[in-house]
Order: structure tokens, then sequence, then C-alpha cells
């Protein structure tokens, strides 16, 4: 799966966490140990961590004058890995040209910092037609996991739980008549209706509505690890969520959102009467070490704040307060990696049944058979991907609903969207 995932370019950091010239910045991709630096022109560079003469860490290293300078010799290596000074050899046996750091292809796009660790670093793929990550100015946040990439992800491809984990204390009386979580609290359990796509598998949660329209939830998988969420409202938001592997057991969150409307309801979401649904994430300072960037200051160790009393009562169906640590507490307390042989699963997961057979065939083909990467040559795969919820006519299948709201949403990026096949 490491071999499959590194055929893509992925998320690295967001770019305000690199400045020209200041402090490296330790990364954990893909159980790598790296750096990322931001060089004086303004370049990034991602690169192995151990300086190449005597493998001391670039991270206690000098970011100056276009380049990343080890504190023991003082060789220096610029953005693409190449040594620009040895200091420390006599000129006549100067070998710089010879030596290069491990370093990886970077670029950026909107806010975030991408990099490719595909061992052709001589031609990389082309970057990925996400909606999301295309708009000029995206709200993003990210968020640290302790637990394996694909059981992170799931409870993105999972909405059945919405009704209960999220909104299982909510009655109709509590939201307006044009909230999107209402028909989820009208009937809380749906049917599926799931489909495999060449960008990965798509899904359409759907429940009649009282007023006789078909409430649709549609989400997405995207390769490698991306997900789309059905929270938003369909016409007018894009969304996408980037799950990247630290290692086995930890995960980093890329969370990516832009719209015409003010804000995710998910996380913006309010009760009839102005209430936030939610609190907002609390987060511990960044520290330096390689599990140290955007951890919640809610966690196992304080049983992720739940309430209780609140739990009880009724303020929260699970007594924690906030939105994602809900998320967070489910996925993290089935332990770093789930055994999947004690589960027992249900009509309404079909699309986590569905999602781990399409993934892990992809990377058998890849391995066994040299079959490419599903969307690494053809990037806008991607962009016919969009999530959201939506009424539609009780009559009309998933995929004529779903391409009817295609044709009316609002779109960002310059791709034309296709038929979905």
């Amino acid at each position: 799966m490491g071999e499959f995932m590194r055929q893509y370019w992925m998320p690295a950091a967001l770019s305000s966490e690199v400045v020209p010239d200041g402090d490296p910045l330790r990364l954990m991709i893909m159980c790598e140990k790296l750096i990322a630096f931001r060089d004086s022109s303004g370049r990034v560079g991602i690169m192995d961590h151990r300086c190449p003469h005597r493998c001391a860490s670039l991270f206690i290293g000098r970011n100056e004058q276009n380049g990343i300078r080890c504190v023991y010799h003082g060789w220096k290596f610029d953005v693409d890995g190449k040594c620009v000074d040895m200091p420390s050899v006599p000129a006549r046996q100067d070998f710089k040209e010879k030596v290069h750091a491990k370093a990886y292809k970077t670029q950026e796009r909107n806010g975030l910092i991408w990099v490719y660790m595909g061992a052709n670093q001589d031609s990389p793929p082309p970057m990925p037609d996400i909606e999301a990550t295309m708009i000029a100015d995206p709200e993003i946040w990210c968020l640290q996991r302790d637990c394996n990439w694909l059981q992170a992800l799931e409870g993105d491809i999972d909405t059945s739980h919405v009704g209960f984990l999220h909104v299982g204390s909510l009655t109709l009386d509590d939201l307006d008549e044009d909230h999107p979580m209402r028909p989820t609290v009208l009937n809380r359990s749906p049917e599926y209706e799931v489909q495999q796509s060449d960008w990965g598998v798509m899904y359409g949660a759907f429940r009649p509505n009282d007023d006789g329209q078909m409430s649709w939830r549609v989400a997405h998988y995207m390769f490698p690890f991306w997900t789309q969420t059905p929270n938003n409202r369909f016409a007018t938001r894009a969304i996408a969520r980037a799950w990247v592997p630290i290692d086995d057991e930890h995960s980093m969150l890329f969370d990516i959102t832009g719209g015409t409307d003010a804000g995710n309801p998910a996380y913006t979401s309010t009760l009839k009467d102005g209430t936030p649904l939610y609190d907002t994430i609390k987060y511990v300072p960044n520290t330096t070490d390689w599990y140290g960037r955007w951890r919640s200051a809610d966690s196992i160790h304080n049983d992720w704040a739940i309430d209780r009393e609140e739990q009880r009562t009724g303020v929260q169906f699970t007594g924690i307060p906030n939105i994602t640590m809900q998320d967070q507490a489910v996925t993290e307390s089935m332990g770093p990696i789930t055994d999947h042989s004690f589960e027992n699963l249900a009509p309404t997961d079909q699309m986590i049944a569905r999602t781990r057979r399409r993934v892990l065939l992809a990377a058998r083909a890849l391995r066994d058979k040299g079959t490419p990467a599903p969307g690494v040559a053809n990037p806008d795969l991607f962009y016919r991907a969009r999530a959201g919820s939506f009424l539609h006519d009780p009559a009309v299948s998933l995929t004529d609903a779903y391409q009817a709201q295609l044709e009316t949403a609002v779109r960002w990026g310059a791709k034309e969207p296709e038929p979905a096949e």
C-alpha cells in the first residue's frame, strides 16, 4: 500500500508552516522522517532529515542563503537535495557534485504544500484536479489522529452514524426547516446506493423527506486516501479531506473546503435559537517532535472531554462537545489498527466494504501486474467527484440526480465536469 500511495501527490504541510529562511519543520510521512524548509527565494524543499555526510539531522541545520546547511561540518543542500557547498573539505578534494540528499519534488497550491514521494523524481505525474484544492482561498485545517489512515478515513464514508453520534439528541423542533441535518433527524436509518467510480467509490444515502422529496447525502472515496463528506450543501460548496499516513498508527487530516456560503455546516451549525451545535476544537501548541503538529487537547488521556452529565441529559448524545472529537473518540477507541475479524458489518456499511476492496485490488494490481494507479495519469478524473446533501425527485436514480445537481452547482477550477460512470 505504501508503494501504491507513492504514485500520487500528497499534502505535506500548510504553506504557512514554513517561511523563507525560517526554522525547518519536522515531518513524518509514510513512516519517513523528513524536514521541510522554505529557502531565501521562497522555494520549498522536503528531504530526508539525515545529512548524507554523517547522518546528523538537518532539522538542527541553518536555513540560509537558498539552502539548508548542516551544523556538523557545514555541508549545504538546496531544495532539490544537491550539495552546493562543502566547506570542511579542501578545495582540491571537493566532490559536492557527487553528493545528494534524498529530496522529493514539491509543489504549492492555494495554501497547501504537496510532495511527490514516488521513485521517478525526474518525471512526477500531474497534480490531481481535486476541486476543493483549486479554490483560491480555501478554509484549511489539520488534525492528527492516533490510528491507521484507513480506519480514520472510514468514518467519513459512513453516513449512518451521523443520526446518532452527531445529532442523536436533536429533534425536528430544534432545527430550522432548511437545516441540512433535518432529514437525518427525521429518519436516522438511511438506505444506500453504492457505485464504483473512476476516482474510487461513490455512495448516495437516501431517505424520504417530509416534503415528498428524496433526501440524498452523496459522498466519495478518492484514491489513494481522500474523502468528500456529505455535510455540505451540494450546490454551493466543495470539500476534500486527505488522511495522509504519518506511520501505520498515526494519520494527518487535511480538511479543505470553500464555497459561496458561510462555512461548512458540519462545524458552524446552530439550533433554531442560534445556539451553536458544537464547540470548536482545542489544540495543544505545536511542538517540534515527529508527532508534535496539530494535536487536539482532547484525547484518550481525558476521554476526549466526555461530559457524562451532558450525555445523560441529552445536551449531546455522546457527551462530547466537538463534532470532530466525536469522530476522533470512536475511531481512536478502536485501537491504532482495528481487528476487522471482530466486526459484524451491516447493509449500511456497504460503502466501507466496497472501499476496502477497491483500494486493496488497485494496490495489488499495481504490485502484481504493473497496472497504473487510478487517476495518476488522468488527474481530471477527480474533478468529477462532488459531495453534499440535496433534495430531489424521488423517482430519479442516484446517477441522474447526481448529474442534475452537478449541472447547476457552482464549480471551481478550470475543468468541466463529465458524466459520472
